[in-house]
């Protein structure tokens, strides 16, 4: 019989079902364990390939006839805002952000209740008590962060953030969705590329860009930024 050791990833397939994304489509994702003293070195290598975290686990889509799903960076360096993105940062300028250590709190999982009701209530976390969300903080392997954001001292967005060798990976971010109109999800994105200047990381890790998905077609217009392609990561100005 052939022994594994338990620092050598095993990896699995999923089985099919339906695409979160992309209406009337099925979805399949390859994922392995990110556990043991090794994981934040896999953490890494993954993310290069185009995988994300979700608690211990790495996951990439492997679906059949299908490539919509593109893994994208931002090149934190080169960045520039356009104007819109100018005007949020200046709509928010009452918003403090700070990062700190990856502990869930009641007050963050008030909002992210709110917003799984307001905006994913059909989606595959809509049933998650504050249990489950003190798991997918807590169960991090790897270095991770909560990046929380508040105005006149209360909290309206949150993000849950891991640090690379090269970047940081927002592995999720959310807000109080009475605060829609300041365009928090933006915010979030722009803050966290500041961030990454100021640390000296290359990239932030947006996950993955989906053409035609109201959910993720806005990650697209965070430029310059890299694309994961078959032949690699491709520069899109």
């Amino acid at each position: 019989m052939t022994q594994h050791s338990r620092d050598t990833p095993q990896f699995y397939l999923t089985a099919p079902s339906p695409c979160p994304y992309l209406a009337g489509r099925e979805e399949r994702k390859v994922f392995t364990h990110l556990v043991g003293e090794r994981a934040p070195e896999l953490n890494n290598i993954l993310t290069h390939g185009g995988f994300r975290r979700s608690q211990s686990i790495a996951y990439r889509p492997a679906c059949e006839g299908c490539r919509s799903c593109v893994s994208v960076r931002v090149l934190a360096g080169e960045f520039r805002p356009t104007r819109s993105m100018r005007r949020i940062v200046k709509r928010n300028a009452d918003v403090v952000s700070e990062m700190r250590r990856a502990v869930p709190t009641s007050e963050q999982y008030a909002i992210f209740r709110g917003y799984l009701d307001s905006r994913h209530r059909d989606g595959g976390m809509a049933d998650m008590t504050v249990l489950d969300y003190a798991m997918m903080v807590e169960d991090s392997h790897v270095e991770t962060r909560i990046v929380e954001y508040r105005r006149a001292g209360n909290l309206i967005a949150v993000a849950l953030t891991d640090v690379l060798g090269d970047g940081l990976s927002m592995v999720y971010s959310f807000f109080e969705p009475d605060e829609a109109a300041r365009s928090l999800g933006t915010l979030m994105v722009l803050d966290h590329i500041e961030r990454a200047r100021r640390m000296r990381l290359a990239y932030v890790y947006l996950g993955y860009w989906v053409r035609g998905s109201g959910k993720m077609d806005y990650k697209g217009r965070f430029l310059p930024q890299e694309r994961l392609m078959p032949d690699g990561w491709a520069r899109v100005d």
